[in-house]
């Protein structure tokens, strides 16, 4: 078996096209989300790309949430596990978290994907 010139081309090609199908996939950087805060008082959108702090009124207190660097986090809440303070910071579409006892439900959107729905 030999390997010829054009055999090499065709591995170029295929390596090529390997390439751009992962770039196309994984190179190009998600748009910033935007954060749904909800409570009892009321429901508010934040966008990620913008460092701020929250202070969202539950009915036991006041509950902190806090956007940095396109994530967020329950940083302060008056309940008594602090279950929320310790979860992960959130920052991709899809990801949420809530303080319970609070009231306080935060979530991460982004820009809705065309999908075809069929019906029955």
């Amino acid at each position: 078996m030999t390997v010829r010139a054009g055999d090499f081309v065709i591995l170029g090609a295929v390596l090529a096209c390997a390439v751009a199908a992962g770039w196309y996939v994984y190179g190009g950087r998600e748009a910033p989300g935007q954060l749904v805060v909800e409570a009892p008082g009321g429901s508010w959108i934040y966008p990620l790309d913008q460092d701020r702090e929250i202070e969202v009124s539950g009915p036991l207190g006041l509950t902190i949430v806090h956007i940095n660097e396109g994530k967020a986090h329950i940083e302060a809440s008056p309940c008594p596990n602090k279950t929320c303070v310790a979860s992960p910071p959130i920052g991709r579409k899809g990801e949420w978290t809530a303080c319970l006892p609070n009231r306080v439900f935060i979530r991460i959107e982004g820009e809705e994907e065309n999908v075809d729905v069929v019906g029955y």
